[in-house]
């Protein structure tokens, strides 16, 4: 099984850790980078080689990962120039890549079963599959439903919470829905989905109500750290 990890962000949003660290190397806990957290997973899950796409800082990444060996893992690396969004890394290299592939974030802290997310998309036989997780936003006002045509309120919801799927990151994806763009230009994991439902091809939804956080901002940093040492033995089953 063959995973591609996205590395290549500048990690504006978690400044002042990744001024001088590439996202992914920022330690969590213990002193593990959180890429190092993700390629013991990844080991544990059955997977054996691994394609990082680097870009900012990514001589940083490659002189801490090398070839991959110290996780029983076989590494390889895709430089990306300038940015190309979530899907387009993918692109040059889609002819080194075997037909079915897991994509993901490098920079997530999940106990998702990563193996048996690319094992439901070969099953489903769709072009994209996404893990989701759910999320509730509470609002924090009471909230009106207007008649638009006369102004009236026909309606009323005090601080309601919506719930909502989200995309964790994690992706299974296979080359042939790739096959039709073009190297070298961005391509969103937006774009893609829209492309997907637009040409009747819907990807297919992996829920998942396990414990999951992206690592995007400092408060989500904070929280890793504080929350490691409780969740480590579920992050690191297997692995």
């Amino acid at each position: 099984m063959h995973a591609v990890i996205l590395a290549g962000g500048k990690g504006v949003r978690l400044r002042p850790y990744t001024t001088a660290l590439p996202k992914p190397l920022v330690p969590i806990g213990d002193q593990h980078p959180i890429l190092e957290i993700v390629m013991r997973q990844l080991a544990g899950a059955g997977f054996t080689s691994i394609t990082l796409a680097i870009g900012h800082l990514g001589q940083i990444i490659r002189a801490y990962v090398g070839d991959g060996s110290q996780w029983g893992l076989k590494v390889d690396y895709a430089m990306e120039d300038s940015p190309l969004g979530t899907m387009g890394p993918l692109l040059p290299m889609l002819d080194r890549l075997p037909e079915h592939f897991l994509v993901m974030n490098g920079d997530i802290l999940t106990d998702l079963d990563f193996g048996d997310v690319l094992r439901s998309h070969q099953e489903a036989g769709a072009p994209l599959t996404i893990a989701t997780h759910k999320r509730a936003v509470n609002i924090d006002f009471g909230v009106l439903t207007t008649d638009s045509g006369n102004g009236d309120v026909v309606a009323f919801t005090e601080k309601p919470s919506l719930d909502y799927r989200v995309s964790m990151g994690v992706y299974g994806i296979s080359r042939r829905t790739l096959a039709g763009y073009t190297p070298g230009l961005p391509l969103g994991f937006d774009e893609l989905v829209l492309d997907l439902l637009n040409g009747k091809r819907p990807p297919h939804s992996y829920d998942f109500g396990g414990y999951w956080l992206d690592i995007g901002r400092p408060d989500d940093y904070d929280r890793a750290n504080a929350e490691f040492t409780t969740y480590r033995d579920l992050l690191l089953k297997g692995a």
